[in-house]
C-alpha cells in the first residue's frame, strides 16, 4: 500500500496516481466546506458489462444515447465522480477533491442532507449482484488511506455507500461489496478468507 504521508494529492485534490480525465459535472463546494464524507458506489455501463469507454463518456457528456439502447435513458444526464476504479484496479479521476462531484444526488449522512457539497465520490466499476475483484479492493484501500491521510475527518465512520444515503433510491455498493475485506485492508489487516 502507498505511504499516506507521501504527497500523492495536490492541492486542487489531484491524486497522481490517477488518470486524468476531466469532467464537466463539477462545481465549487459552498464556502469553508472541506470534504468529510467518503462515499462508495459502483457503476457499469451497460448494466452487468465491464470495459468499453462508456463510463467516462457519461461523466464527460459525451456518451452517444444510440450506442446501446439503455443508453437512451441516460440522455441528458449529468453525472460525475471525483474517482472510478477499474475491474483491472485503473483509477480514474474526473473531479478534483477539492471540487464538488456530482454523484450522491438527493442523500443525507447522519441528518445532514446534501451529501455532494461535503463527500468524495469513488465509483467501483462493478454491479450490486457481481463479486469486485481483488485489486479493486486493494486499490480503494490505497486511495481510501491517502485521501484520509489529506482529510483526516474522514474517519471509518465517515466511510459509507450509496445505498446508505439514498435508501429506497440507490442500492450500490449493493451486496457484493464486501465491508469487511475493504475494512480489514484499510486497518493494515489480511482479509478474512472465506
Amino acid at each position: 500500500m502507498t505511504d499516506p504521508s507521501a504527497s500523492a494529492i495536490d492541492s486542487s485534490g489531484r491524486l497522481s496516481i490517477a488518470r486524468w480525465l476531466p469532467s464537466p459535472n463539477a462545481d465549487q463546494r459552498p464556502p469553508g466546506i472541506a470534504p468529510d464524507l467518503l462515499v462508495i458506489h459502483n457503476i457499469s455501463l451497460p448494466p452487468g458489462r465491464f470495459g468499453g469507454p462508456w463510463i467516462e463518456q457519461l461523466f464527460q457528456n459525451r456518451l452517444d444515447p444510440s450506442a446501446h439502447p439503455f443508453f437512451a435513458r441516460l440522455a441528458g444526464l449529468h453525472v460525475s465522480a471525483h474517482l472510478l476504479i477499474r475491474r483491472d484496479g485503473e483509477l480514474l479521476q474526473f473531479v478534483e477533491l477539492e471540487r464538488r462531484a456530482w454523484h450522491a444526488g438527493r442523500s443525507a449522512f447522519e441528518g445532514r442532507r446534501e451529501c455532494n457539497d461535503y463527500s468524495i465520490g469513488i465509483e467501483l466499476e462493478g454491479s450490486d449482484e457481481i463479486p469486485f475483484q481483488p485489486v479493486q479492493y486493494s486499490r480503494l484501500a490505497e486511495v481510501t488511506a491517502l485521501i484520509q491521510a489529506r482529510y483526516p475527518a474522514i474517519t471509518p465512520a465517515r466511510i459509507t455507500g450509496h445505498q446508505d444515503i439514498a435508501p429506497g433510491r440507490k442500492t450500490d455498493p449493493g451486496p457484493a461489496f464486501d465491508w469487511d475485506r475493504y475494512r480489514a485492508l484499510l486497518s493494515g489487516e489480511p482479509p478474512a478468507r472465506p
